[in-house]
């Protein structure tokens, strides 16, 4: 477990699991994990694992990134880039307590990472 700030938590999980190593990108997450994303509520580490390992290796990149912290609250916004598209934002908006991620809302339009002409 990484006992550094909240937003010190958050930045190596997102570098981590943008880079396809979901090892270490859960390290930094509670094992009782709940994820707000589009569509579907995620809980334990063993379900948002299985989502975001599943996402993972579409990535083509990661557009810039925007951060806010305050406390033990930490909100990011980039772009995931696929072979779909570039320019789809993404935000998550994580809580951290004792050092690892135990909340996460995710927001992003899950449409635009469908492939075209896909319904």
């Amino acid at each position: 477990m990484y006992r550094g700030t909240a937003h010190g938590i958050v930045k190596k999980y997102h570098q981590a699991w943008t880079t396809g190593d979901i090892d270490t990108a859960m390290s930094c997450v509670s094992k009782d994990i709940i994820c707000r994303a589009p569509g579907i509520d995620l809980k334990g580490i063993n379900a948002y694992r299985d989502f975001i390992g599943g996402f993972a290796p579409m990535l083509t990149g990661i557009g810039e990134i925007a951060e806010f912290a305050e406390g033990d609250r930490v909100a990011l916004f980039y772009y995931p880039q696929t072979a779909v598209t570039a320019t789809t934002p993404a935000a998550e908006y994580f809580t951290v307590e004792d050092g690892l991620i135990v909340h996460s809302v995710l927001i992003f339009d899950r449409m635009s990472y469908r492939p075209t002409g896909q319904a």
